[in-house]
């Protein structure tokens, strides 16, 4: 194959993958890598301290295994976020590969609304969950801090997400109705 044959396919592998990929969103998706880095390091710096302090004293640092699971379920729900923004969520794109670009939106549209949907519903019962926890005063089960300190970030992450796929939804939208017949 010739450089500028895999230049080229280089090139079509980073196209966008439909026409809404194209217009940008209202909220830069900086914002998902910034909470991203900033709890990665957070995640480095209290693991590294607790090898350390194992290493030294055979002691282990008991917060830091309660910490980083909830660092790390945050940092999961901002890469979804993130993930939805830009429209790389996981998919099968088997059979919409196959579509027109007007069936292609299309679907991606209906999936967005069922995605909202879940998110939504996981934001609701993921906040009745941290309320029962707060009214019920229960503790962790390694600290004993309360929990609800933990699982509030379910529902608030939720909700970002839902912000993130209803931003992508609006410019799938705008991108169908750009594309020649309208809606």
């Amino acid at each position: 194959m010739k450089p500028e044959a895999d230049e080229e396919a280089a090139a079509a592998d980073l196209a966008p993958q439909s026409a809404a990929d194209t217009l940008p969103p209202r909220v830069p998706f900086a914002l998902e890598g910034v909470v991203g880095a900033l709890l990665m390091g957070l995640l480095c710096l209290i693991t590294f301290a607790n090898v350390v302090t194992r290493y030294l004293t055979d002691v282990s640092l008991a917060f830091t295994e309660e910490f980083s699971v909830a660092m790390m379920v945050v940092l999961a729900l901002a890469g979804a976020g993130a993930a939805f923004g830009r429209g790389s969520h996981i998919r099968m794109g088997f059979l919409a590969d196959q579509l027109p670009p007007r069936g292609r939106l299309a679907l991606e549209a209906a999936v967005l609304l069922l995605s909202l949907l879940l998110f939504a519903l996981l934001a609701w019962y993921g906040a009745r969950l941290a309320l029962d926890e707060f009214r019920f005063e229960v503790g962790s089960p390694g600290l004993g801090v309360p929990q609800w300190l933990y699982t509030v970030w379910l529902p608030l992450c939720c909700l970002a997400i839902c912000a993130r796929i209803g931003g992508r939804l609006m410019r799938v939208l705008r991108a169908r109705r750009s594309l020649p017949g309208g809606l």
